[in-house]
């Protein structure tokens, strides 16, 4: 019985979400596109094969919708984020231990004989698939390098159907296949180390392999000293099932139209704050801190304008009203009118697991504000986040400058209006 670690990855992750309420895009080109539909930030593997790359402007390849019929989608955060937790829940039935390392990505902690592992792997595959819709690719090994590559074989050699455990492969077979892959292919090193590496003859994961460990630490670091390590089979990275602690929450949008007047930028801050404190009351934080921002175009040719201040709150809250209150406020002493903004943020600091110490006497602020934010809350967890909000954060058509998503599909899982309906 050996211990393993399993790298589970969600293929052409953004894309498979698309297709799971939208057969029809099965087999064709797809592409995702960044925040107001700007560039391709996902494709399947037909727009690949079309060799369109990830950062590619729309402008530039929007022509392959008429001469191959690809499919363009814009950004469904909300979408992606719903099937993500629910990809993470089905793994999380199959491992002694869990660390989600992406939005499409987790290691899990697996044991068994060579030949259980593999079994293993192709159940958890089944499992997504049956449970959520998207396929997944699982690589075994050791370590999490090793995991990682792994999963990079079984991504890239279909008649492995998804799923490399490295305890069923030849040792020579092995190291042949890490012969082929650059190094740069590897989890961790990048461009600028790949060319480093190059100039000492270290060109393939293999060469890497068999690499000086002293050596690598003396001219790099202690992380690709434990990259070696762990390419030789030895553990070295260790798991972490609890994610760091959040420093901050920001949220911060550019804009699909510049905003220009103090009443549009007030109905960002407001929106925005209100986002913000909502992330605050899921993660059960209190925040110290607010930050608002805007700025100009930095290729603008008119009057650059990059306004920001941060205000110390005066307890520690996730109060919506007085978070919107003060992030309005305080935009609109730092705001020039009739400058064109395009991009504006909250940002929440200071973030702590309780409230702290609740102030009484002379020092205290009166308030009629008591748990509105408790009801805000549970009112949107029931209806949806449009269902209610202070100001222009209640209401459900979007505002004009907000992101431009001309190809979104619907929210399918995250809104009620938007569930598919399904007739027999």
């Amino acid at each position: 019985m050996s211990e393993r670690i399993a790298l589970v990855d969600v293929n052409n992750f953004y894309v498979s979400c698309e297709r799971v309420f939208d057969p029809k895009l099965v087999g064709r080109p797809v592409v995702v596109l960044s925040n107001n539909d700007g560039c391709v930030v996902a494709r399947s593997q037909e727009a690949k094969d079309l060799g369109i790359t990830t950062g590619a402007p729309f402008f530039k390849v929007k022509r392959f919708v008429d001469s191959h019929g690809m499919i363009v989608r814009s950004s469904n955060y909300e979408l992606y984020g719903d099937l993500s937790a629910r990809v993470m829940e089905v793994l999380s039935r199959f491992g002694s231990w869990q660390e989600v390392y992406s939005i499409d990505e987790s290691f899990i902690g697996i044991q068994g004989s060579p030949g259980q592992l593999g079994e293993l792997a192709t159940r958890i595959r089944a499992a997504v698939a049956r449970s959520v819709g998207v396929p997944v690719c699982v690589g075994v090994a050791p370590t999490k390098t090793l995991a990682k590559f792994a999963n990079h074989v079984a991504k890239h050699n279909a008649h492995l159907e998804g799923v490399c455990s490295m305890d069923s492969m030849d040792a020579g077979l092995i190291d042949h296949i890490q012969s082929l892959v650059p190094v740069t292919d590897l989890w961790g090193v990048g461009a600028r180390t790949g060319t480093r590496l190059s100039g000492m003859g270290i060109s393939t994961i293999a060469d890497l392999k068999s690499a000086d460990v002293t050596e690598i630490r003396k001219k790099f670091s202690v992380v690709l000293q434990r990259t070696v390590l762990e390419l030789n089979g030895t553990p070295c990275i260790p798991h972490n099932e609890e994610r760091a602690d959040k420093q901050q929450i920001m949220y911060s949008r550019s804009f699909s139209s510049p905003v220009t007047t103090i009443e549009d930028m007030v109905e960002v801050m407001s929106i925005y704050a209100q986002r913000g404190a909502s992330r605050l009351m899921e993660d059960g934080l209190w925040a110290t801190l607010l930050t608002v921002t805007a700025g100009t175009s930095r290729f603008a040719s008119g009057e650059a304008s990059f306004p920001a201040v941060t205000l110390k709150l005066p307890a520690p809250t996730q109060d919506p009203i007085l978070l919107t209150r003060l992030a309005v406020g305080a935009m609109r002493e730092i705001m020039v009118q009739g400058i064109s903004y395009v991009r504006g943020g909250v940002v929440l600091s200071g973030l702590q697991p309780a409230p702290g110490q609740e102030t009484f006497g002379i020092f205290a602020e009166e308030t009629t504000e008591t748990h509105v934010g408790d009801v805000l809350g549970a009112v949107k967890a029931k209806f949806g986040n449009k269902s209610i909000g202070l100001g222009s954060g209640g209401l459900a058509v979007e505002p004009g400058w907000s992101m431009k998503r001309e190809y979104s599909s619907p929210k399918f899982t995250t809104d009620w209006a938007q569930i598919p309906v399904v007739k027999a």
